[in-house]
This record gives structure tokens, sequence and C-alpha cells, in this order.
């Protein structure tokens, strides 16, 4: 009531105003016309901008009736203006049946019932070729066909794609020869209405994507944009193929050539028209090939195409009519009149013509049709009915032929081949099922004419339950399944849209319940008789379903309804329902002219009496009497029988149907998917190479420059004695550059390094042969020398002059001194196999040493297994012997040292200049198993020259000098005097200038422990060799109990500590004395007894040491988890059911996690890198919650993770990659509807990733990323730096990249921005502050060429510059590029007036910046400025914050103390009040003359410390461990001299001299001694990764005990 209310309303307006207002823009609106005769000018409509134009009446030419009209629009909307969406395309189906899904929300019906092609062979699988009881013909069915497109259209798939596809059965010859049980047929549910399929009360609701109203969709589309499309814009015609005028002054008369030849226009705007392959070619063709059309779907085949131009040539026929009656007429307007005049007589021939023949005829012979139209009634629902989609409406497919004619005027019937073409051959008919999306064949070959009298002439199949075997099981597919059988199709598709059972449908159509299987259809069950042999379809749908009559599907027994009359009681019921809805409910029905205005009375009369027999007359150049007037059906009067009823089984009649073929979708991608992948994997080895390369090219390129360099030294400052060439080692140690020389006075090859550093000394005094070895190919630059004894001496000459030369010179030295050689020549090849290499002569010796330690510490009673040798390994090595350079090797000293020649002589006790086996363990065995005075002994015997039971001072003085040169000590005379008078002094030897070994013993008395523990250290590789009793290992193996203070004071650094006790007791007593209440005490710390207690406290404390960067790391984690976990939730989860998620499984949900986590982190990565801020940040109370000095580690972290989760992408893409190319064409097109593709070319692997700016973006962000992981390697830093500098600057490009890659929005919208706007924001605004500061140059004041490759900058402080020490800066050289910054330590004070940096040249920049301030170079030229960038913060800043703080410095790693110590002397000075009670400063150095000028910094602050605040010990690397017998020789002579001088022997500093390497943990475990009240320690180490790592051992190792926590902050070099 509430619609016919609102309708009355709305037409009494219309009345009232005369004017009607239509909201639809595809709507035209007429306006008030004006007098009669008078034209319009075309204006606008209100408010709407749509043209108006006045419409007329179809009248004679002398007459014209001008009047309002309001058009039909094209998407049905507001046909209904109280429901404006009834009948608007893309709408809900209607229910006309209560849905039955399986959950009554959308899962489908019918889950117990049987298998859809089971159904469909048992009832409709037949014989074919049997004739319409009614003469029904094949143009009324294919003009169903076409009323169907003009008002149905629900085959598109749903989106996304949910599959519910047909088992078929083992059985089934047509589908499964081999007869599989895994086979199925495709099929995806229809689209459905998003808004829906929530609950029981909103169920799913299936959409008709076109208008149901009888409209021209099939002829001008639903939509205005795609009619425009169609239009030719001129006389109010359609476009077509061949826009041949008519003749001037013409009219519009049938048969006219003009007309009749007239074919759409071709396709060429690629209207998004439906395409499948044809299955008869099985391959995709361009859309363009097809006409333009109102329907996608009117180029399925050549009989529906027939139509679809019939519909055209008649659109332009009534434009044409129009025109010639009306010349002045717009081209718009007679396009709308001409479309009007066309959907009316199509609605009329439909209702009235069509439809009853359709439906058949009563037992009293009267045709069934529509009632007496009564006028439009808006309360009406024209939707067309779900169960009208899904099962009635297809009553039609038990008529469709195997085949169709075609025939002339004369009933010639034309033959066909399966492309057709062929005249006089191939077969009688076109085959139905070949001829799918290939139908403009037939119809350019002999127009539509000959298959519209073909189809006139020729009667259609049965009705019956038999189906046409062209559809059933060979209607057209996808090419993965390009066969598919129809009638499961409709049985699955009626479940798909929840269609209940078919006694239900006939219940609410007002039929009764069938009880009796035989009541389906009494003319094939006559009598009730289930066993009548026409009862067989019955009989075998019982049987299928098992007898449940209750659960019996629609379409299958709908469809054995049939009658010879026509469709059964329910499809009747059901398509008379849906006829009469889409009439009743249109208000632009052609006969509710007196409400719509579009016709007088007069042209309604016109319009009932235009047949379908007069459109074809119209439109085509077929005679009149070559067609009967009714074309619907054929009478034996009517004119060209058909030549016999087409059976499809008889390939007489028509070709067979191609078999089902399949298709794989990867077949197109297979080799660019390998390609691909294999290319990236390819480049990321590519990339390594190419690093590799470039450090290779770059170590020949300063090899060649050092070569250089070398020659011209060698020329300017050496004889020609010495030779450059490269050795060639081995096969694993490969080559180096050397020096050769041979020293005559002592028979001596001399080879050492580029540095002059001795690598290898070859004794030819005890050979008289030698043998050389000379290459004759390859340019003949290789020559091998071979000694009895050594291994061979390889080496490479840069070209043959110089290896003669070589040659020549040695031969002339070897013949002086009486060296005999033999000249053997080979290729070089053969030379380098024969070689006795370093490495063979190695494993020689390591098994000789292996033996010797055996036997003297019996490992093999511990089980090691040391000497476990066979017979021919033991007589080589009883037969072998060690040169003094090996003998020197395993001592690690060099060969020429008095302490080695002594030794060497000493243990050569036959003196053939070579040590035996048994020489060798003799001497092992005193170190093994000696006391004191036997260590002593032997220390008195190497020197006693003479061997006459006395020792001289100067012999005495010559010891200690040859133990000084291990050292590489240098003392002054004076010194060495001093110390050696006061030693004679001491031990009450003043008098004596010769000494006995029981004087010498008196020389040693306060130190007989240090020689009881004393041995040698032997660098012998492959034995573990044990400690002497007694001394402990330099770092437990295990957590033991810490040692009580006495046995620790054995210790090295313990008794360091203690050495200068006496020196400074009375200052500690006075400060102890000034400080009432503090009393130190010793107190023993105890270890945690189990296993569990050990690790529970070394956990405890490392949580406390690092709380802040484990929380941080792990909050960090955790948001990267929960970015990454968001998304994956959300395509697991609340997008479990989309398409790419069904599609790609969980791959999708890793992608797509790890895509968000790949912008966060790389967003993140921006925030570590903005070092303005984190400086200025740390000075705040922030830096008490986070460790701002790891940011570079946080940078590192962050960039894992990026990494993994790029990884992770990567990955999952390829597997995601690899499910999208294996999809249907229609999958992928609902998946990406951003991304458009030509429908005949498939989306292949190489569309996705290299078509699409996702794909493409994403493979140069791959690329990219190797490039900038591989060269951010610390090798890569190391080797080739310039190249890191230069690919990490590449990181705007990966952001510009990862904008690019998520703009494509394949799978959802970009969101890049939310992660990365912030931080570029900040990291913007830090780079702007570095650009403001480093654009200023600066004056170098002073530079120095420092020893160890060291350069010392002095340069300008800029104002407002504020540091503190320990803080560092970057620096970029004008003349080396002012864009190439590089990170360096200050090692001024922040109290200075000028900054200092000192420069260790290592890599090419450090080089060049040394050769840019050689004084030889800068001469009277000013020195080059700096630009400078910072200062920035890290954790050696910090240093002041701990009561106790230990700094660690290795090689150039001391920069950072030596600043730090300057400011604390200073401070300390002024009074400044600081945290920080003491600080320990550790340099490990090679030696004291490595870096000099770090001494004088020290000396410096020696002598302004005058509160004793720092301790400086200093290690001497280049010498041995602590219990070493040449080491305990000199820590003697060094406490004697502090004795003396309060200083170091060696240094000349009041700090403390080591020699050899610290043992951190036992130096940090005294200081906890020293300094009980200290909770917390401060560890700084800064230099190579080694001493860092051992430093974070020591710590760890003492973390694991009660007592304080060291806390280590560290960077490396």
């Amino acid at each position: 009531m509430f619609l016919i209310k609102t309708c009355l309303v709305v037409v009494l307006q219309i009345c009232i105003t005369n004017v009607i207002h239509v909201s639809s823009q595809n709507n035209t609106t007429i306006t008030a016309a004006p007098p009669t005769g008078a034209t319009a000018a075309p204006t606008a409509a209100p408010g709407t901008g749509v043209p108006v134009v006045t419409a007329t009446t179809h009248a004679p030419e002398n007459e014209s009736e001008e009047r309002e009209i309001e058009y039909e629009g094209y998407d049905g909307w507001y046909n209904n203006r109280a429901a404006p969406d009834w009948g608007a395309a893309d709408t809900q189906l209607l229910r006309r049946l209560p849905p039955a899904y399986g959950d009554g929300v959308y899962e489908p019906s019918g889950s117990m019932r049987p298998n859809p092609i089971d159904i469909a062979t048992a009832t409709m699988e037949g014989e074919t070729g049997m004739p319409s009881y009614g003469n029904r013909t094949a143009l009324l069915v294919f003009f169903g066909q076409q009323v169907v497109e003009e008002i149905l259209d629900a085959q598109r798939q749903g989106c996304p794609p949910e599959y519910f596809n047909i088992k078929i059965p083992v059985n089934d010859d047509r589908y499964n020869p081999n007869k599989r049980d895994d086979l199925y047929m495709p099929f995806v549910r229809s689209r459905y209405d998003q808004r829906t399929g929530f609950s029981p009360n909103n169920p799913r609701q299936q959409l008709n994507e076109i208008t149901p109203w009888l409209d021209g969709g099939l002829t001008y589309g639903i939509a205005k944009a795609w009619a425009d499309t169609l239009r030719l814009f001129k006389g109010g015609r359609l476009a077509a193929t061949n826009d041949t005028e008519a003749p001037t002054g013409g009219t519009a008369v049938a048969g006219d050539p003009a007309y009749g030849m007239h074919f759409p226009a071709y396709n060429d705007l690629r209207l998004p028209m439906a395409n499948p392959p044809p299955p008869r070619d099985h391959y995709l063709k361009p859309i363009k090939r097809f006409f333009k059309l109102g329907n996608p779907r009117g180029n399925e085949n050549p009989f529906l195409l027939t139509f679809g131009v019939l519909w055209f040539r008649y659109h332009n026929y009534k434009a044409r009519q129009i025109e010639s009656v009306h010349p002045t007429w717009s081209d718009e307007k007679i396009f709308n009149e001409a479309r009007k005049w066309v959907i009316a007589v199509h609605q009329n021939i439909v209702a009235y013509q069509w439809l009853p023949s359709w439906l058949g005829e009563d037992e009293n012979g009267t045709r069934y049709g529509l009632p007496t139209y009564e006028g439009y009634n808006p309360s009406v629902h024209p939707g067309i009915a779900a169960v009208f989609q899904s099962a009635a409406m297809r009553f039609g497919h038990t008529l469709v032929p195997p085949g169709v004619f075609r025939r002339n005027a004369t009933c010639y019937f034309r033959m066909s081949t399966i492309a057709t073409g062929a005249v006089n051959e191939g077969k009688h008919a076109i085959r139905t099922c070949n001829s799918y999306w290939n139908p403009q064949e037939s119809v350019l070959e002999s127009d539509i004419d000959e298959l519209l009298m073909g189809m006139a002439s020729q009667i259609t199949e049965r009705e019956d339950n038999i189906i046409t075997p062209d559809l059933r099981g060979f209607v057209f597919g996808g090419l993965d399944f390009n066969r598919r059988d129809l009638m499961a199709v409709n049985i699955q598709r009626g479940r798909d849209h929840g269609l209940p059972d078919y006694n239900t449908a006939r219940e609410e159509f007002n039929l009764p319940r069938i009880t009796d299987w035989t009541e389906i259809n009494p003319f094939q069950c006559p009598n009730g008789n289930i066993s009548a042999d026409t009862c067989w379809p019955v009989r075998n749908l019982m049987n299928v379903y098992d007898g449940n009559l209750d659960d019996v599907d629609i379409w299958p027994a709908g469809i054995l309804e049939t009658a010879p009359t026509g469709p059964g009681p329910l499809f009747r019921a059901i398509i008379t329902d849906q006829f009469k809805r889409i009439r009743d409910g249109d208000r632009f029905w052609f006969e509710n002219y007196k409400l719509n205005k579009l016709f007088t009375a007069s042209e309604i009369e016109e319009i009932r009496n235009i047949t379908i027999y007069d459109i074809i007359m119209a439109t085509t150049n077929i005679p009149p009497s070559a067609i009967q007037k009714n074309p619907f059906f054929w009478n034996t009067d009517d004119p060209c029988p058909q030549e016999f009823q087409i059976n499809g089984s008889n390939t007489d009649h028509v070709e067979a149907c191609t078999p089902l073929q399949t298709y794989d979708y990867f077949t197109e991608s297979d080799w660019s998917y390998i390609f691909t992948f294999v290319a990236v994997g390819l480049f990321l080895l590519g990339t390594i190479v190419v690093l590799l390369m470039m450090s290779r090219l770059r170590q020949k390129s300063l090899d060649k420059q050092r070569q250089k360099q070398r020659k011209m030294s060698v020329r300017k400052a050496e004889s020609s004695d010495v030779f450059i060439a490269t050795e060639w080692v081995g096969k694993k140690d490969g080559v180096r550059n050397v020096k050769v020389r041979f020293i005559q006075g002592k028979k001596q090859l001399l080879i050492s390094s580029e540095r002059n550093k001795p690598i290898r000394t070859i004794d030819l005094s005890l050979v008289n042969k030698v043998t050389f070895e000379v290459s004759t190919d390859k340019r003949m630059k290789m020559f091998l020398l071979r000694v009895p004894k050594e291994y061979d001496l390889v080496l490479k000459f840069d070209n043959i002059s110089d290896r003669g030369m070589f040659m020549d010179k040695l031969e002339k030295d070897l013949g002086d001194v009486g060296i005999g050689r033999e000249v053997r020549t080979m290729k070089e090849a053969q030379i380098m196999s024969s070689a006795i290499t370093r490495e063979y002569r190695q494993k020689l010796l390591e098994k000789f040493f292996r033996v010797v330690f055996g036997h003297a510490f019996k490992l093999d009673e511990e089980g090691k297994q040391v000497g476990n040798v066979n017979s021919n390994e033991a007589k080589e090595i009883i037969t072998c012997e060690l040169t003094k350079s090996e003998f020197a090797e395993a001592l690690s000293m060099k060969p020429n040292s008095m302490f080695v020649e002594n030794m060497f002589t000493l243990v050569d006790k036959d003196g053939n200049g070579y040590i035996s086996f048994r020489e060798f363990l003799d001497m092992i065995v005193i170190f093994s198993k000696g006391n004191a005075e036997e260590k002593a002994r032997l220390m008195f015997d190497m020197y006693d020259v003479d061997h006459s039971g006395h020792m001289s001072r100067s012999e005495f003085h010559d010891m200690i000098r040859s133990l000084m040169e291990l050292a590489n000590a240098s003392v002054a005379k004076e010194e060495m005097d001093t110390l050696i008078d006061t030693m004679f002094k001491e031990a009450g030897l003043s008098t004596k200038n010769d000494i006995t070994f029981d004087d010498f013993q008196k020389l040693m008395s306060d130190y007989k422990d240090a020689l009881n523990y004393a041995q040698l250290s032997w660098d012998v590789a492959g034995v573990d060799l044990p400690k002497p009793q007694g001394v402990p290992a330099a770092r437990p193996g295990t957590a033991v109990k810490r040692d009580n203070a006495p046995t620790r004071a054995r210790k090295t650094v313990i008794r360091a500590l203690q050495s200068d006790k006496d020196e400074k007791a009375a200052l500690r007593q006075k400060r102890l004395s000034e400080k009432p209440g503090v009393d130190v005490q010793l107190t023993e710390n105890k270890a945690p007894e189990s296993s569990f207690e050990k690790k529970k406290t070394a956990f405890i404390r490392y949580i406390e040491n690092y709380r802040l960067h484990i929380f941080w790391v792990t909050l960090y984690t955790l948001v990267t988890i929960g970015v990454f976990a968001e998304r994956a939730y959300y395509y697991s989860i609340e997008r479990e059911f989309a398409g790419l998620r069904r599609i790609a499984g969980y791959g999708v949900t890793v992608t797509r996690g790890a895509a968000s986590g790949m912008m966060f982190t790389y967003s993140c990565l921006l925030v570590t890198m903005c070092r303005n801020i984190i400086t200025v940040l740390r000075e705040t109370i922030l830096h008490r919650f986070i460790p701002f000095d790891s940011n570079i580690s946080m940078h590192k972290y962050i960039a894992f993770l990026a990494l993994l989760m790029t990884v992770m992408h990567v990955i999952g893409h390829a597997i995601n990659f690899y499910h999208i190319s294996t999809q249907t064409p229609a999958d992928v097109t609902c998946l990406f509807r951003d991304f458009f593709r030509q429908t005949h070319v498939l989306p292949t692997f190489t569309y996705w990733c290299w078509g699409t700016i996702t794909g493409f973006t994403g493979v140069l962000l791959t690329l990219l990323v190797i490039v900038m992981y591989t060269f951010a390697t610390q090798y890569s830093r190391r080797h080739v730096f310039k190249a890191f500098w230069f690919t990490h600057n590449m990181y705007p490009l990966l952001y510009i990249l990862m904008i690019l890659h998520g703009s494509g929005r394949l799978v959802q919208p970009p969101f890049t921005h939310f992660f990365l706007l912030g931080p570029a924001i900040l990291f913007t605004l830090d780079k702007l502050v570095s650009i403001s500061r480093n654009k200023v140059e600066i004056s170098v004041i002073k530079a120095e060429l420092l020893p160890s490759d060291v350069t010392g900058l002095e340069f300008k402080r800029p104002l407002n510059f504020e540091y503190k020490s320990g803080q560092w800066v970057r620096i970029a050289c004008i003349t080396q590029g002012e864009n190439e910054y590089h990170p360096f330590t200050l090692t001024s004070s922040p109290h200075e007036d000028t900054l200092t940096l000192h420069i260790r040249a290592v890599g090419p920049w450090t080089m060049n910046l040394r050769k840019t301030y050689d004084p030889s170079v800068i001469r009277e030229h000013p020195y080059p400025k700096l630009h400078l960038d910072g200062p920035f913060g890290e954790g050696h800043q910090d240093w002041y914050k701990y009561d106790i703080a230990v700094l660690v410095g290795g090689g150039i790693g001391v920069t950072p103390f030596a600043s730090i110590l300057k400011d604390l002397v200073h401070k300390s000075k002024l009074g400044v009040k600081l945290n920080c009670k003491k600080v320990y400063f550790l340099w490990i150095t090679r030696t004291q003359k490595h870096f000099e000028w770090l001494t004088d910094i020290i000396r410096e602050v020696e002598e302004k410390d005058e509160k004793d605040l720092v301790s400086v010990h200093i290690f001497i690397t280049q010498f041995f461990q602590k219990f070493d017998l040449r080491t305990t020789m000199l820590y003697i002579c060094e406490r004697h001299f502090q004795k003396i001088s309060n200083r170091s022997l060696f240094t000349g500093l009041r700090s403390i001299t080591h020699f050899g390497r610290p043992q951190f943990d036992t130096f940090l475990s005294s200081l906890e001694e020293e300094h009980p009240e200290a909770s917390k320690i401060g560890v700084f180490s800064c230099g190579p990764p080694a001493m860092t790592r051992n430093v974070e051992a020591a710590c760890s190792l003492l973390n694991k005990y009660d007592g304080a926590a060291f806390l280590h902050h560290f960077e490396n070099f």
C-alpha cells in the first residue's frame, strides 16, 4: 500500500507541474512541449545538466505531434519512483523461495545430495536427434537465449572467488579417461551482494548485473557510457563496420544493400566484453575481434550474435526512417526515438509472441501466456527470481540442437567445416559446441540471412529430459578446463544460490507436493508405472537420490516434468510469474503509454502488429517467401523443410565436439619465474664476487703503488743486492710481496716484507749445492730455490728480465762462497705442484713437535694421543731437523736475535747447524721438569760464550740487551749500566767483573719462585701444552672459586699493582689518614656452588648490567612482532576468505606481515641515523632510560630485523607469485582490480613481476638491498670503504622505491607513509643541522706525520663547538671530496683551544690524507682545509659516571682515552668535583715505539696528576706470556730499574710496563679487592675486535660472582 500511495502522489505531481524530473543521469527528460508544429531547442534539465530534447510520435510525414516524455534509462534506476533500485542493474536476485543454505546463511545447500554429474548422467543422457513435438524451431530457441541475455546476467563469479568444484566420477570417460579419483570440474560460486550473508536474517543474495527490464540492454547496454561507445553520433545510428549512406533522398526499405550488410563496429575500444577462450582453439583471442554490442556476452555463439546484429540493424533502420521523416532533428533525438521503438517492438515480440510459443499449450490447445495487461503496478517487484535464473529459464537447454543449418532462399543448405569457409565440403550444420566464442566466422561468411533461414527451417530438439552433448559435457569453460557439463553446473548453481528442494518450490508456487515419483511426469510414467520403459528418467532420478523425494534438486526434477507441449507445471509457473512481474512493474512498458507518454494509441497498435518476421524482413535481404510468417514454428506448408533431424552423435551430420583440454596457467611463467629468482640469487653471488674483486683490485692497486715506491726507494737508498718479487707461499696462503737479498758474509738469503720486516732467513752456510727451477711458459717469470732441510722458495718476477738479473746475481754470490747449483727448466704448473711449500713443511714440523712434547710432557698418558704416528711418519720425524729459522719461529722470535743464536748454539750439541729430534727433546725436558737452578744454569750457559764457567759483565750486559731486543725496547747505555751496577751491588758482587754460576744465582735469588715457574713459550700448531705446575691459566675455562689474596699475589698483574707498593704506600696511607672512618678491608668472594647457581648469578648480573638495552631491544622486537602480527592476523582471520588469502594460503599472511615489518624497521633506521638529535638527547634525563650510546648497535639490530623481514617478504612473494601465476584470468582480475590487462593476454609471472610497478620496484628493491647489505659488511668497510660509503648512501633510493612499491596497490592501499613520515621528518631536520655545520671550512693549524702511519692534525675549534672528552666527529678533506666524511675520535680535551685528531693510515682515504698533509708535498702551501660535522656522543664519554673507570686501548683505539686522560687531570687540577675516584688506563701496544705521541700525553698526565687519580699500565705485546723465561728476566731488570729511578726502564714513564698480553679477568678481579666499596665498575675499551671480545669475556666471567658489576662499553675499529 505504501508503494501504491507513493506512486499515486508522484503521478499527481506530474499532472500538476507537467514536468517530470528524473534523478538518474541515464534517463533523458523531456520538458513541456512547444506549440504544435514547433521544434524545441535543446535545453538542460534543471539541476541535472542532462540535455533535454522534445520528442515526437512516429507520425506520418505530414503530421507531427510533439509531447513531453521521459525516455527509459539504461541502468534501470528510478523506473519505480517509490523504490528507485527495483529493477536496477547490479542489484539482488529476488527470493521467490525460502533460502536453504547449508548453514542458513551462505553455505551451499544440498550438501548431502548426490554428485551433480551423476544426476545429470542418470537423467539427461540419451540419444539426440529427436524432433520437437510441437515443431518448435531453432530460431525460437536462440531467440530465447537473447531474451535471457536481455534480462539476466548472473554468470560472473564472485570476488573473492569461492570454489565449489564438482568431483568427477571415476567412470566419466569424457573427463576422466585415466580413472583417477582426484579430479574435479572447476565451479566458482556466483557474485553476491557483499552486504548480505551475515546471518539467517540476512542470507547471501546473488546479483543480477543487468536490468530485468526488457529495455534494450542487449542492444544498447546498461550504462549510458557503454551506449555512447556504440553510437555513430550521426543520424541517431549505431556505429557499423560499413557506414554506407542511403541514397540521397531515399527512404529505408527492406532489402536495401546499404542496410543488409551492416554489422556493428568492431570492438577497437576493447570494451570489457566476455572473452573466454574458444574451446575449439583452446587459446585466448583478442577482444577486438568482436562486434560492439550492448550485452557483454552477445558474441558467445553465431546464433546469439545473429539476433544482436538483427536488433542493431533494426535500430539503424528505425533511425533512418525517423531521420527521413524529420530531417531537422538532432542525432540525440533520433537516437532516443529509434531506441524507444526498438525497445517497444522487442517487448511486444517477447511478451506476446515468443513467450506463448515458449510455454506451450494446455490440453485444450490454448497457449499459455501472460494475462491481459491491466496497467503499471508500482508495487510489483520486477527482480529476477533466483529459481528463475538457476533452474526454470534453463528449460531451453533441452531444446538446443547439436548444430544449426544454414540455407539460402532457394532451400540450398550450406555445408560447414569446423571453421566454415568451405564450399560443398564439410558437414551439414554448424556444430554448436565448436562455435562458442568464434561467432564471426559463419556470420561474416553468409551474413545473418542464411543463419536466420536455417534456424527457421530447423526443428529443434524434442521437449524432454535429453540434453544435447554440446551442453551436457561440451559447453565452454576456461583454459584450465575448456569443456564442462552445463547440466551439472545447473544443479550446482542451484545449490550455490541456496535453492530449496523441488517439493518446497512446488508448494511456494501453489502446486501440490509430489508424493510419488511417477507424478513428476505422468506422460513418461503412465498410470504411475515406475517400471515403464519410458519412465527410465524418473526411475534413474529416484535411484540416484536413494528414493528421497524430499531432497531433490529443482533443476533435474523440473526438467523431468517437461511435457510434449513445453515446460512442466513448476517451470511454467516460475517463467510466467517472472515475465508478468517484468511487464507489470515496468513504468516504461510500451502499453503503459497513457502514463509514460511514450506512444500514442495508434502507435501502440502499430507496435502490436510488428512481428519477428517483420523485423527480419526489414533488416535482411531474405525474400518474403523464403521464410515462414511465424519463424518460431515450422509447419508442413512452410518453405524449405530441413534435410533431416540433426543427431549430435552422427558425424555425417556434424563434426564431433573437440575433446576436453586442460591448461597449466604456469606454463608461460616457468622460465621467467626460474630466471628471475635464479638471477636474483646470481646477483647476490655476483655482488659478493664484485666485492671480492674490488677488494682484490684495490689491493693490487695498492701493491702496485707500493711496489713502485719500493723500487724507487730501493734504487735510491739501497744497492743492487735487493730484488723485489712476489713469493708464492702455497695454494691456501697465496702470494705476498717480498724483498730478497743475499748476505755473503753470513751465507744467508734474507726474505723480508715490503717494510723491511724479516719474514724468512735461508741459511746456506751448511749446504754445498742448491737447486734452481725456472719456468719456461707464461712469460717465464717463475723461479724456485730448493735448499736441503728447508721448504722451497718460489718467486715470481714482473718479467723475465728481472728474473734473469736475480739469477745472475744469486749465481755469482753463491759461486763466490763456494756453493754449487743445479738448474732445471719446467712449466710453471709443474714447479708449483712439485714445490715443498711452507704448509707441507709446517705439517711435518707439527708432527715433530707433537711427538717431542708428547714424550716430554707424557701427553699420551693423558689420553691426548699426540704421539700416535705410523712407522713411515715416525721415520720422517726422527730424521727431521730444525733450522735456526724454524727454531726461532717456534719461539716467536727473530732468527738473528742474540737469544736465539745463543740458545740454538747451546742446544745444537753436535754443531751441524740443525737441531735434531733428540737435541730438541733434551732441551724440552729441562723446561718441563727442571727446577729453578737448572733453568738458571741454562740461561748462564747460553751467555757464557766461551764456556769458561764464568760470565763477564759484558756478557751479562749482552744477555740483558738481547732480552731488550726481544721486546723491541731501546734503553740508553747509561741507564743500562746503572741497572747492572745496582743489580751487582744488591747481590754483593759490585767488585767482581766476572761471575760464576753461584754468583748468577745470587743475582736471581729474589726471583727464585718466578724462575721456578718459568719455561719457554712455544708457538706450536696442533699441540696444547700444559701450564707449569702452580701457574694459573689466563682465564679459567669454567667458573671456579676465586683465588684468595695470597694466591692471586703470584699472578702477573697483581704483582704489577703491588710492585710500586713501597713507593706509594706513604701517599696512600696519608690519603687514608685524612679520611677518618674509611677502613679498607679485603674480603673473599664466594662463588656459587652448583652449576645452576652459577648460571643464575650470571643471568641476574647480565640483566643488571644491560637492563636498559634488554628492555629497549625487547620492546622494539615485540613492537616489530606486533606490527607483523597485526597484518598477519588481518589476512589470516579477518580476510580468511578473501581471494588472495584463499589462493596463496598463509603465504600472503607472511608477506603482508613482513611488508609491514619492513616499513616499520626501515623507517626506524632513519631514527638511529639522527646523530645530532641523539647527541643532544643523551645529555638530558632521558639518558637514564635510553642507552643512546648503543645507537649503532641498535641500527645494526634493526637492519638485521629489516633484512629478516625482507627475506621473508621475498621468499613469501616467490611462493605467492607462483600461486598467482597459476590462477585463472578471471580470478586474477578479481583479486587485483587496480591492474588492467588485455583479456587475451594471460597475467603471467612476467607480467606481475616485470609489468607492474609493484613487481618491478620489488625487484629493484631486492637488488638494492642485496647491494647495500653486501657492502655494509665488516669486510667491505675494511677493504672497499668507498664502495660501502657509496652504496650505503643509496638509502634515499631505497625509500623512494618503497613508496613506489606500495603505491601500486597490488594487494592493499599504500600506507608506507604512516611509518615513514615521522622518522623522515626527524632525519631531515637532523640532516639540515649537519649541512648547516659541515659546509664551514676549518683551517688546519698543524699536521704531523707520526710513526706507525699515524697522521696528527690540529685545527681550529669552531665557535660554539662544545664537546665532551671521548666524543667523535666526522671530517671531510676538501681536496679529497667535500662530501666524503669519515668518523674519528677527538684526542684533544674540551678545555683546549684547538681540536686534534690522530688518524692512522689503513685505507685509501686515510692513506691519501697522510699524503695530502705530508710536509714534502705541502711545502710552502697552506694546509688543505676541512669540513667538520659533530660532535657526536658515544659510550666512552660516560667514564666520569663511575666511581672506578677502566680504560682499555689497543692500537689506534687509544685516541678517545687520550682526550679523557687530559680532561680528567685538568678537571682534577681545577678542583672540579668528580664522581670518578680512580681511573685505570691499560695501553696495549705492540711496542712502546708505536704511537709515541701517546707517550707524551701520558707523561703530561703523570706530571699533572697530583692526586694519583690515574694509574697507567702499558702492555708490550711483542713478547711472551708472564711465566716465560725471557719475560721473567725482563721483569727482574724492570723492577731493579724502577727501584732506582721510579720510572720504567723501557718507556721512561712512571707507568708500569708489562710484557705480554694482559689477563683481563685477573686485572679486573684485583680492582674489586682494591676498591671493595665500588658496586659498579665501568670498563671502556676501544681497539681491535679480538681485544674488545676478550674484555667482554672477562667482564662476563666476573659478573657470574657476587661483588662489583663490570659494565662494559666498547668500540671497534
